[in-house]
C-alpha cells in the first residue's frame, strides 16, 4: 500500500467495458468508461430498460441490456463494472469472473467477508483482475498523502483522526458505519504502510432518532508503535465536515476535503521525547520538548478520481498485475466493518478483525 501512483501511458486498442447497474453510481462509471482513452463503453445493463437506455444515451450510445446472462455471454466485453446494491455484488461479480471478464465492484466489495474472500480466490484462480472501486483512493489528495507517508515525510504514524459527518440520508439497509466508514477505511488502507491490518476494533454508536440502526458512530483501531486510528461518522450533523488528521513522529498532515484552496496542510510540529537519567516528575519535564516548524501545502493536480480509477483498471489488466485497490483491499475493509458491527452489538467491546481469517487470499 502507499507509494507514488502514476498513470502509465497506454497504447493499443481500447478495452471494452460494460456497466451493470444504472442507478446512483452507474451513470458516473459509464461516463468515465465512455470518455477514457483506454476504454470503449459497449453496454449498460439494468433490469429497468428505460433507466439503462437513459444512461447509455448520455454515455455515447452504448448497447442496452436487461439480462445479465445475455450480457456475460457476449464476446466483445473484456470487463464489467458492478454498480448495484451490495447484497447483489457477490452473485454478479462471480458470474462475470466465471464468464472470463475482469471485474471492478463499487464499495463494499461484497456484503460479507466470506463472500468477498471467495471472489478474490476465484479471480486469482482464473487469472483475472478483481478491483474494488474505492474512489477516494484515486483523488489527488489521497495519492499525495500516500506518497508523503511512503517517502517518510511524516515519520512513523502515531495517530489518525478522521471525521466524516453531515446531515445525511438515513439508509434503509445499512447503518452509518457501513454507509460512510468504508471511505475512511479504504483511505487508511491506501496510505498506511502495509495497508489496513488492525488486530481488532472498538465501535460505539447511537440511534437517537429511533431509526433502528446506528445513526452516529465512533470507531477506534490500534496502530503499530502504540498509536491509534479513530473514525467518526454521523448522519445527524447540520455541519458537513470531511477532515482527516494524520500525526507522525516528524510531521502532521491535515486533509480538509471541503477546502479546495488548501486541501492538504503539512505541519512541521510535534513532541519529541529525549533520553535522560532524570527520575520522577523532573524526568517527565526534562524529556519532553516541542518542535515548532513551518507549515506548507502541497500542490495538487485537478483530476477526477474516477477517471484515474478506470485508467488504473486498464493498466492492471494490460500489465497483468494487481490494481492499487484490488480485491484484497476490499476484503481488508470488510474485515474491519464486520468487526465494528460485532463490537457495536457488544456495546463497544474490543473485537478481533476477520481479515486474518482469510490470510490465504491476502498473502
Amino acid at each position: 500500500m502507499g507509494g507514488t501512483f502514476e498513470m502509465t501511458d497506454q497504447v493499443g486498442t481500447p478495452l471494452n467495458a460494460a456497466v451493470v447497474g444504472a442507478g446512483y453510481w452507474g451513470p458516473n462509471l459509464a461516463r468515465n468508461f465512455a470518455t477514457a482513452p483506454d476504454w470503449e463503453l459497449v453496454a449498460v445493463c439494468d433490469l429497468d430498460e428505460a433507466r439503462a437506455a437513459k444512461v447509455a444515451r448520455a454515455s455515447g450510445g452504448a448497447d442496452v441490456e436487461t439480462s445479465l446472462d445475455r450480457l456475460l455471454a457476449r464476446d466483445d466485453i473484456d470487463a464489467v463494472a458492478v454498480a448495484t446494491p451490495a447484497r447483489t455484488h457477490y452473485a454478479i461479480a462471480t458470474a462475470a469472473l466465471r464468464a472470463g471478464k475482469h471485474v471492478v465492484v463499487e464499495k463494499p466489495l461484497a456484503d460479507t467477508g466470506e463472500r468477498a474472500a471467495e471472489m478474490v480466490g476465484l479471480a486469482a484462480e482464473r487469472g483475472l483482475v478483481l478491483m474494488t472501486d474505492h474512489t477516494y483512493c484515486y483523488t489527488p489528495a489521497v495519492l499525495k498523502i500516500a506518497e508523503l507517508v511512503a517517502e517518510g515525510a511524516l515519520g512513523d504514524i502515531l495517530f489518525v483522526d478522521s471525521i466524516r459527518i453531515n446531515l445525511g440520508l438515513v439508509q434503509p439497509d445499512v447503518d452509518v458505519l457501513w454507509d460512510l466508514a468504508p471511505h475512511d477505511l479504504s483511505i487508511l488502507d491506501a496510505v498506511l504502510p502495509g495497508g489496513l491490518r488492525p488486530v481488532g476494533v472498538s465501535a460505539h454508536g447511537a440511534d437517537p432518532l429511533g431509526a433502528g440502526k446506528a445513526c452516529l458512530a465512533y470507531l477506534s483501531m490500534p496502530l503499530e508503535n502504540g498509536g491509534m486510528a479513530h473514525v467518526h461518522v454521523n448522519w445527524l450533523s447540520p455541519t458537513k465536515i470531511r477532515q482527516m488528521v494524520i500525526g507522525g513522529s516528524r510531521r502532521t498532515l491535515v486533509w480538509d476535503d471541503l477546502n479546495p484552496q488548501q486541501r492538504l496542510s503539512v505541519y512541521d510540529r510535534g513532541v519529541d521525547l529525549a533520553g535522560t537519567t532524570a527520575v520522577g516528575t523532573d524526568r517527565a519535564a526534562a524529556t519532553i520538548s516541542y518542535r515548532l516548524g513551518d507549515t506548507w501545502s502541497p500542490a495538487l493536480p485537478e483530476k477526477e478520481a474516477l477517471g484515474l480509477m478506470v485508467g488504473e483498471f486498464a493498466a492492471s489488466i494490460r500489465e497483468g498485475r494487481a490494481p492499487r485497490t484490488d480485491g484484497a483491499a476490499g476484503l481488508r475493509v470488510l474485515g474491519v466493518l464486520e468487526a465494528a458491527s460485532a463490537s457495536l452489538t457488544a456495546g463497544g467491546m474490543f473485537t478481533s478483525t476477520t481479515a486474518g481469517t482469510h490470510s490465504e487470499v491476502l498473502a
